[in-house]
This record gives structure tokens, C-alpha cells and sequence, in this order.
């Protein structure tokens, strides 16, 4: 395939090198100092773009993307508050999207294993759950997409929480929550690729699952398969829908 890389810091190298390895092109790279180069005629080049940029230049991406007809794989975050809004603009003009918090293939079974803790546990009410999230300090959002969707998956499947809420630790704000509302704790640390816990505590013992990220070559891998699988289809797709 012929791929654009809208955004090329860390992540849009590792997916280079990847994409590269697995005998694709990378035909278009946009970074801050070249925005002008986002063109539908540049666009139009590639076989399928893979945005992961900012959260502030997202939305212009897309946009980009839906007026030059070229599928987008979407791994950045930041932006869900407008998924509807997109999903509708990609509908309407027959576009195809496929987004993710999250592209390792460890963490969408680390999603599958949460949704299941969370249904048994709603006979155990004596358990409080909380998640956790560690990543680096360049990273501009907080709490992660990863743990949104873990946190949604709680939502959804424990009937005692009703929404979540976010700390972002080492702020003046410390927040109290009620009894239905799900706590995410957001770190921010030197160094770290991204670490989701899921702790759930009682007055006798604690439940953990957890993933851990090595470096973010399973993000990058990952997002190459999405955008080899999304290639040839039409529609608003999540990651999800390659593990089915």
C-alpha cells in the first residue's frame, strides 16, 4: 500500500519502520512545519492515511481525509467528545474510519478481560474499583483513551457505577467520588510507554489486572495491520472490530 502519516514524531517513525518492513510506501509525511503539504491532491497519493498527531490537529485530518476520500486510521486521541459528529460526517459522505484508543493487540484482550471482571463482579459489591493509568509526560492528554474504554467497560458492566471521573495526580485538585462514580487516577512520569491497572479493593484482600507497555512498538505494529485491514472497506470502524 501507499500510506500518509499525518503526524510524524515517535509513534509516525515506529510505524514507519514497520510499514516499510511489511512492504509498504510511505508517500506523504506531515508534521507541524510542513501543514501546508495536507492537501487533497497529496492526499489523494495514498492508499489509506494513519493519523497519529495531536488532539488540537485531528479533527483538521479527518477532515482532510473525508474531502480527498482516502480511509484514515485514527490512533489519536483527545477528540472522542466529537465521535458522533464524525461518525455522522463519515456516513454521510460514504468515508471510511477506523479509530482506536489503543492498537496493541495485548490491550484489546486486556479490554475483553475487563469487561469480564467487571460482569462478575457485580455480585461482590463489598469491591470498590478504581483504574489506574501511567504514561510520559509528553503526553498531552489525560486520562489516556486507553483508560476511558476501560473505564467505559466497567460502566457498562458493573451495575454500580454509573460514569467515571479523572485525577490527574500531583495537581491542586483532588476529587471525592460518590459511591457510583468510577475514579481514573492519571500519572504522569518520565519515560513511561503506558501502564492501565484496574484495582479492585475490600476490607480483606485486592483484585489487579494490568498491562504494561514495553515501548510502543505493539501501538505501531498494530496500527499498520488496522490500516491493511481497513483498506478495502467502506464505514465507521473501531479496533475492536478486527479482533472479533
Amino acid at each position: 500500500m501507499k500510506l500518509a502519516l499525518l503526524g510524524y514524531g515517535k509513534m509516525g517513525q515506529i510505524i514507519e519502520k514497520f510499514a516499510v518492513e511489511r512492504g509498504h510506501e510511505i508517500v506523504l509525511k506531515i508534521t507541524i512545519d510542513n501543514q501546508e503539504d495536507l492537501t487533497r491532491e497529496n492526499l489523494k497519493s495514498a492508499d489509506v492515511a494513519i493519523d497519529f498527531s495531536t488532539p488540537d490537529s485531528v479533527l483538521k485530518n479527518i477532515d482532510a481525509c473525508f474531502d480527498a476520500n482516502v480511509p484514515v486510521v485514527v490512533g489519536t486521541t483527545g477528540w472522542y467528545g466529537k465521535l458522533q459528529e464524525v461518525k455522522d460526517d463519515c456516513d454521510k459522505s460514504n468515508n471510511t474510519l477506523l479509530y482506536g484508543s489503543n492498537f496493541s493487540i495485548g490491550v484489546n484482550l486486556f479490554f475483553k478481560l475487563n469487561q469480564t471482571l467487571a460482569k462478575l463482579m457485580n455480585n461482590y459489591p463489598a469491591y470498590e474499583v478504581q483504574v489506574e493509568e501511567i504514561h510520559h509526560t509528553q503526553k498531552l492528554d489525560a486520562p489516556s483513551g486507553t483508560a476511558i474504554t476501560l473505564a467505559e467497560g466497567i460502566v457498562e458492566n458493573l451495575e454500580r457505577k454509573q460514569e467515571w471521573l479523572n485525577e490527574v495526580v500531583g495537581t491542586d485538585v483532588e476529587l471525592f467520588p460518590k459511591p457510583e462514580q468510577l475514579l481514573i487516577e492519571s500519572h504522569r512520569i518520565e519515560n513511561i510507554p503506558g501502564t492501565h491497572t484496574v484495582i479492585y479493593s475490600s476490607e480483606v484482600d485486592e483484585i489487579e489486572i494490568k498491562h504494561t507497555a514495553h515501548n510502543r512498538a505493539g501501538f505501531a505494529l498494530g496500527a499498520v495491520v488496522a490500516a491493511e485491514w481497513v483498506r478495502d472497506k467502506k464505514g465507521f470502524f473501531n479496533i475492536t472490530d478486527i479482533f472479533e
